[in-house]
């Protein structure tokens, strides 16, 4: 018992190292990438006729700090309803990265992208459109920022150090700490109940968009790592992967629920989420159905 225990672990532990590299160079990558881009630069960015489609492009950008800035841009009436669905809606968080690390379903990070863009532009115009004549917006006042940090900055008073070497290798070892436990979950679900597992996803293929768009509202990195590995290890279908990844808007949610005077339009717009995002899952699961090749 002990030495399947040992092999277990063991296991467990050696597929969560061999991505290890892969997510550091990654986030590394996109300290570059983000450093010194701030949407608020040009204060139109979001607010014109190429709104929706800006942010479901910078949504697409895997970490959760655009969603942040659009909340907080969003919470002062500076963009409309669409563009924050938008973001909201093509966010992934750390999806596209753990996809990109296995080798094996790295290929499901263009069809990822596809649906999840196809749909933010999609829902973004149409909900800009609807909306109008009765939003709005409110001006940026000269000079001010809008950072995409949750924390109320971007790393800008960190030294270069710190910010391309630390706080990449922290965040890896966060979301290797995150990969490792799905590890070990998996490890032990399907050794000791394999057979029930596999019963289970057979039966219930047609609840894992509603399961995993629920797991999805969760406001944290663990839950893109929880859906994205569920599919990595085959206990999730591509349909399910989607709702799920729709539905995780990093923590622009948490960023919306501070203003609790809103607390009606807030609701409304996470309903509007999870139902658009298990309503994508499932048209993306019945096509996958019907065409059993793609």
């Amino acid at each position: 018992m002990f030495a399947e225990i040992a092999d277990i672990l063991l296991d467990a532990l050696i597929d969560s190292v061999k991505v290890f590299p892969f997510l550091f160079l990654m986030y590394v990558l996109i300290e570059f990438l983000e450093h010194g881009t701030s949407i608020t630069k040009n204060k139109n960015i979001l607010r014109g006729r190429l709104a929706p489609l800006l942010g479901a492009a910078t949504g697409i950008v895997p970490q959760c700090g655009f969603s942040v800035m659009a909340a907080k841009l969003y919470d002062r009436k500076l963009i409309r309803t669409g563009t924050l669905l938008a973001v909201f809606l093509a966010t992934s968080d750390e999806a596209l990265i753990i996809l990109l690390s296995y080798g094996s379903k790295a290929f499901a990070v263009m069809p990822v992208i596809a649906v999840k863009f196809a749909v933010a532009v999609g829902v973004g115009y149409l909900f800009n459109g609807i909306l109008c004549r009765r939003e709005r917006l409110a001006e940026l006042e000269e000079g001010e920022t809008v950072y995409g940090a949750p924390c109320g900055h971007d790393h800008e008073e960190d030294g270069k150090l710190h910010r391309y070497l630390v706080h990449p290798l922290l965040h890896s070892l966060e979301i290797f700490a995150y990969i490792l436990l799905v590890n070990l979950a998996f490890g032990f679900v399907m050794h000791y109940a394999e057979e029930a597992v596999t019963s289970f996803l057979e039966q219930g293929l047609w609840l894992q968009p509603l399961i995993a768009g629920l797991v999805g509202l969760i406001p944290n990195c663990a839950s893109s790592v929880l859906i994205t590995m569920s599919y990595v290890r085959g206990a999730l279908s591509f349909g399910g992967l989607i709702a799920g990844l729709c539905a995780n808007a990093g923590l622009g949610f948490v960023v919306l629920c501070k203003n609790m005077r809103a607390w009606r339009r807030n609701l409304a717009l996470l309903g509007i989420v999870f139902a658009l995002s298990v309503a994508v899952g499932y048209a993306v699961l019945a096509v996958m159905q019907l065409f059993p090749a793609l």
